[in-house]
């Protein structure tokens, strides 16, 4: 599930609306999300694309924390900003990555300063760092909902 989306209730009117779909959550704007991952597996080869890859990444995440926001009820728009906004902070910036950097840096560890010099080497940490990203999405995303349903989410819902 994602952020600041109520869960389904079978219990709930068949007179309500379906919910109107999000466009950011679908491909290909979604992936602006990973941006920073992608920034963080080639850190060694473009460093100077790691720090845009994060302003595209925590815009998607503002774009979105604000377009629910918009699309949520009129007393709940604030904290539904602010849920969004930290649930996705976490789940598609901070924690992925960090994996990502950690990845790439023990590949490199692995691999060897000499070896990285040798033709092809230096792009075995970025494979395996841009190899991981779909591996970690869904138990981060799972992991996020949990810790926020037993921490922040406790104190205003």
């Amino acid at each position: 599930m994602d952020a600041a989306e109520p869960d389904s209730d079978s219990s709930s009117s068949s007179s309500s609306p379906p919910p109107q779909p999000n466009p950011l959550r679908e491909v290909p704007l979604r992936y602006l999300g990973y941006a920073n991952e992608v920034g963080e597996a080639f850190r060694y080869q473009v460093p100077k694309l790691v720090v845009p890859s994060y302003v595209v990444a925590f815009g998607y995440c503002i774009m979105d924390a604000g377009l629910l926001a918009k699309k949520g009820p009129v007393g709940g728009k604030v904290m539904t900003f602010v849920d969004t906004l930290i649930w996705q902070s976490l789940a598609s910036v901070m924690i992925p990555g960090a994996m990502i950097n950690m990845v790439v840096k023990g590949a490199r560890t692995f691999v060897g300063v000499e070896n990285l010099k040798k033709p092809g080497y230096k792009f075995v940490p970025t494979a395996l760092g841009l190899g991981v990203i779909p591996l970690i999405v869904h138990p981060i995303d799972y992991g996020v909902e949990v810790l926020m349903d037993e921490t922040l989410r406790k104190l205003y819902k």
